[in-house]
């Protein structure tokens, strides 16, 4: 079975507890519409619509795109950047019935060619402008259509709204939205199925948990199309009648947007833990209330610098395939400082079990994350031997996180003790360090490679390959002329380069990492750490 559904008494106790609708997230957004029609509904760099205008303009486009042929459950591919087209095309997508493949503009032939392929894309959305010509790559890709961002046709004003009412109609609220991609643990990412009802109650929740009301204007910097831009950005934004600001990873260009808007409220990825010392963001943060840290461990320097600016923070972990824990509003400052705080919802499971077992630790041990609840998935698409590893016996999903719980005052809260998987966490993106060494076998002259996290102040962690050659050493460009000739994303490079006689290995004849990564660790050094 390709789509792994909800266990009938899971969905009949979810929606009779109120936390699922019955809607679908097209018809979600109408209904906000009609509430908010004159509230700022977005505010990008290159533009602003109010919920009316949002909520025509996406009409619009669905009729435009039915136009096309595409019909209700198409898959189709997106390769785009936070603009206020992306959100215009997001919803236009959705109110037509398609389902979007939130793909990431750094993928490349690689990535995209098995993901196109596991879904039955029959279409590429990407965008014009960039150092990357992802029109000229979508044409070479040639999954089906090519459609452009801003170039989307439109259908006739005067039926637009009821032809989205007619798809929707057909559309239930537990069938497939959104196809999420995992974060890469096993080479190409896992097709994480996203179902209407439980995608927009995510994000209803996450809204309500922070208190968001109309009056609230979300800041969003990272990649939207990313689970944390949709859920924790559009899709909550919008399901609170509340303004999404809709930035870029530039702090130079979002900064000054965040100011002129009065932003309330701002997450902030690892790659921005240095935003405070940026001279923007005093007038960015003059109205923000609440500021939300996510993607890796949160120095308490940087509590500290919030806190002498009167800016409350706390911490949010999250992941595509479902499960939130934040430290909300009214957790104690300790909780919010030194761990990711308690599960979203009330109706979430989650268990720390011994790695590969089912047996729980004892509480304070260190052991895997595992969870079950309304909006975490119940199997990844298409991958039934995967799934037979990745979810306990009774339905837990394995997160492969391992984490630790411990009272305070009186509520237990969930502490991130690092991976069980080899990931490289760079800035939140999750590099696989097996799939970087298979593609680093392929040149002809590497006889031997490990990747390892070399440790980075700005991303956190970045990838450095220790080699085995046969030959004179390899420089950093013939590697990255290797990994573009092979279609592989940029941001999985090595971004350095040791060379080795031998790759180190433990007793049972594995690639000692631990050892490796000591020794990058070793060879960077404070003084290097400080420079960079």
């Amino acid at each position: 079975m390709s789509l792994v559904p909800y266990p009938p008494e899971a969905v009949d106790r979810y929606r009779s507890a109120g936390l699922w609708g019955t809607r679908t997230i097209a018809d979600e957004l109408h209904a906000v519409a009609s509430q908010h029609p004159d509230r700022d509904a977005v505010v990008a760099l290159d533009g602003r619509v109010t919920y009316r205008q949002l909520d025509s303009r996406s009409d619009l486009l669905a009729a435009g795109l039915a136009g096309l042929g595409l019909r209700p459950g198409d898959p189709v591919l997106l390769q785009v950047t936070n603009r206020l087209d992306t959100v215009l095309g997001w919803y236009g997508l959705l109110k037509a019935g398609l389902v979007p493949v939130a793909t990431l503009a750094a993928h490349r032939a690689h990535e995209i060619s098995e993901i196109a392929r596991r879904v039955g894309a029959v279409a590429h959305l990407v965008e014009r402008g960039g150092k990357f010509d992802l029109v000229g790559f979508a044409r070479e890709q040639a999954v089906g259509q090519v459609l452009v961002l801003g170039e989307l046709p439109e259908g006739d004003p005067a039926r637009a709204r009821g032809l989205v009412e007619e798809i929707q109609a057909g559309i239930g609220p537990d069938a497939v939205a959104v196809y999420q991609l995992s974060g890469g643990t096993t080479g190409v990412p896992k097709v994480i199925p996203r179902l209407h009802a439980e995608y927009w109650y995510n994000a209803a929740a996450y809204a309500r948990s922070w208190g968001w009301t109309p009056e609230t204007r979300v800041a969003h910097l990272i990649p939207v199309i990313h689970n944390a831009g949709i859920v924790c950005a559009v899709h909550a934004a919008h399901s609170a009648g509340a303004c999404l600001v809709l930035g870029t990873p530039d702090l130079d260009e979002s900064l000054p947007l965040l100011a002129r808007e009065g932003a309330t409220h701002v997450l902030l990825g690892h790659g921005h833990y240095r935003a405070a010392d940026h001279p923007g963001f005093p007038a960015a943060t003059a109205a923000i209330t609440q500021v939300v840290l996510s993607g890796a461990k949160v120095p308490p320097s940087l509590f500290d610098r919030l806190e002498a600016r009167g800016i409350w923070s706390g911490q949010l972990f999250g992941m595509g395939e479902g499960l939130f824990l934040t430290t909300r509003p009214g957790a104690p400052r300790t909780a919010r400082a030194t761990t990711v705080g308690t599960p979203l919802s009330e109706h979430d499971e989650i268990r720390i079990l011994e790695p590969g077992s089912e047996t729980e630790v004892p509480p304070g041990a260190v052991g895997e994350l595992c969870a079950r609840g309304p909006y975490t998935l119940r199997g990844y698409y298409d991958a039934a031997e995967h799934n037979a590893r990745a979810f306990t016996s009774d339905g837990l999903y394995r997160t492969g996180d391992l984490a630790s719980s411990q009272p305070i005052e009186g509520q237990r809260y969930v502490s991130i003790e690092g991976r069980i998987k080899d990931l490289i966490n760079r800035g939140g993106e999750k590099i696989n360090a097996e799939e970087v060494e298979l593609v680093l076998l392929r040149h002809p002259r590497i006889t031997g490679a490990a990747a390892v996290a070399m440790p980075d102040p700005r991303l956190g962690e970045r990838t450095c390959a220790y080699l085995v050659v046969d030959g004179d050493p390899l420089t950093l460009p013939e590697v990255a002329e290797h990994f573009a000739a092979h279609g592989v994303a940029t941001f999985k490079w090595p971004e350095r380069i040791e060379h080795l006689a031998e790759i180190p290995r433990t007793l049972v004849g594995k690639t000692d990492k631990k050892a490796l990564a000591a020794d990058i660790a070793r060879r960077i050094g404070p003084e290097e750490m400080s420079a960079r």
